[in-house]
């Protein structure tokens, strides 16, 4: 889980308008923090199966809202994808 505090940030970050807290991009960027942090807990704990697959769960649906970005704003996908320094 974020902390507020950081959520406000991510979403401040990559909201298109000052009400906006649920687009894809948002979504996507709020994930990618997520997985950051069960990932270094996944690092501690590596019996942690259930976490595991809560982390598997989160790419998912990461990937599912990427492919959705690049079907419908492209330009904006490239812009997430660089942000977040993800694909390579």
């Amino acid at each position: 889980m974020l902390k507020t505090s950081k959520k406000a940030k991510v979403i401040a970050k990559h909201q298109s308008h000052k009400k906006d807290t649920g687009s894809a991009s948002v979504q996507v960027s709020l994930l990618t923090e997520e997985i950051k942090e069960l990932s270094s807990h996944l690092k501690k704990h590596k019996k942690d199966n259930h976490s595991r697959h809560g982390l598997l769960k989160m790419v998912s649906k990461r990937k599912r809202l990427l492919n959705y970005l690049k079907d419908k704003d492209y330009k904006n996908y490239q812009k997430v994808i660089k942000d977040l320094k993800l694909k390579g």
